[in-house]
């Protein structure tokens, strides 16, 4: 009889570096990365005494027009649209051009953004610029701003005539028509203008910046108001598409631009990533057809960058994404398939 000790089975082996740390290395590790986050979120994202993300305003508010002392008056090949393709208030600003047939008269110039130094770059330099904070010092020499996209720049006084997008769009769509292919086609009529605010106001806090009080939310009351508020929104939207093709009517507005350009990201970054995850807006019975319908709207895809938006939002948010990956999904196929939406015969409204 042998009188040594029988080896256990390998698989009953207690195995080396597989334990959990400790619960103060935890604790220890969650301390340091909520300090860093929180630091990092002051910087990206100001927030108020109870956590709520609050958008800070545009600094440069002129307007091209045919005013005798206005010194940006209507030009073709004069102006200059600097935009970011992931981000939705530039995207704007590039429906906008596209459906009116503006993209002989304002070219376009594209930046992206820089994951460690979290500002734009100008993907090609200009005027001696590599960044965009250069460009707006350009213009306004010892500028100490955010230096944000949509950026309508005058290159023959080499200023930034406006950084709104809001703005720029209002812009585009009226003083540009002697230039436009599509001078016919009126996104904020007078007849609609109330109705166009009305949507505007609604969607602006609940839905285009609802997102980002969601995703930019420090604390749990932040995120809750924002996301119930932004829901709610959607909800109601719905159900006015239920029986409108357009948000106004039969015809797509400045409103639906604004829309469209948050709700086109929906799916791919804000359900999750901002975790507006209570549905996705191809869940809705309306607003899934009403986002084909907008896409599907000659020269509308050609403003949709799939990768950059993902790269941008995924790649580029450390705070919320510190590992930077990238998912591989979704697809946006489904943004061709029928609509149905011209079917609805309803009057335009007055």
């Amino acid at each position: 009889m042998s009188l040594e000790t029988p080896t256990p089975p390998i698989d009953t082996l207690p195995k080396k570096g597989k334990k959990l740390p400790s619960k103060v290395i935890i604790k220890l590790g969650k301390f340091v990365w909520t300090t860093i986050w929180q630091l990092m979120m002051s910087k990206l994202a100001p927030r108020n005494q109870t956590g709520e993300y609050i958008r800070p305003t545009s600094e440069f508010r002129n307007s091209v027009g045919n005013q005798p002392e206005n010194p940006y008056p209507p030009a073709t090949q004069r102006y200059r649209l600097y935009v970011g393709l992931g981000c939705p208030w530039a995207h704007r600003t590039l429906v906008v051009r596209s459906l009116k047939g503006l993209e002989s008269a304002i070219s376009v110039a594209i930046v992206s953004p820089s994951p460690d130094a979290g500002i734009w770059v100008l993907d090609q330099p200009e005027y001696g610029c590599q960044t965009l904070p250069e460009l707006y010092a350009i213009a306004r020499p010892g500028y100490q701003g955010r230096s944000t996209v949509p950026v309508l720049f005058d290159t023959q006084t080499q200023t930034i005539v406006n950084n709104e997008s809001a703005e720029i769009i209002i812009m585009l769509n009226a003083e540009f028509n002697e230039f436009s292919t599509h001078p016919e086609l009126d996104l904020y009529p007078e007849h609609l203008r109330e109705k166009i605010e009305y949507w505007n106001d609604k969607i602006y806090p609940a839905i285009n910046n609802g997102v980002y009080r969601c995703g930019f939310a420090q604390s749990q009351t932040a995120y809750n108001t924002a996301c119930n508020e932004l829901f709610t929104t959607l909800d109601e939207i719905d159900a006015v598409l239920e029986t409108n093709r357009y948000l106004c009517g039969d015809t797509i507005t400045l409103a639906d631009v604004r829309l469209f350009t948050t709700i086109f990201r929906f799916d791919i970054v804000y359900h999750g990533l901002f975790k507006c995850n209570k549905r996705r807006i191809q869940d809705y019975q309306n607003l899934g057809p009403y986002l084909r319908d907008i896409y599907q709207l000659p020269g509308v895809a050609d403003t949709c960058n799939l990768d950059s938006i993902k790269r941008d939002y995924y790649g580029n948010l450390f705070p919320l994404n510190p590992g930077g990956i990238i998912p591989l999904g979704p697809t946006i196929t489904n943004l061709n398939e029928p609509h149905h939406r011209d079917a609805l015969t309803h009057s335009p409204s007055s």
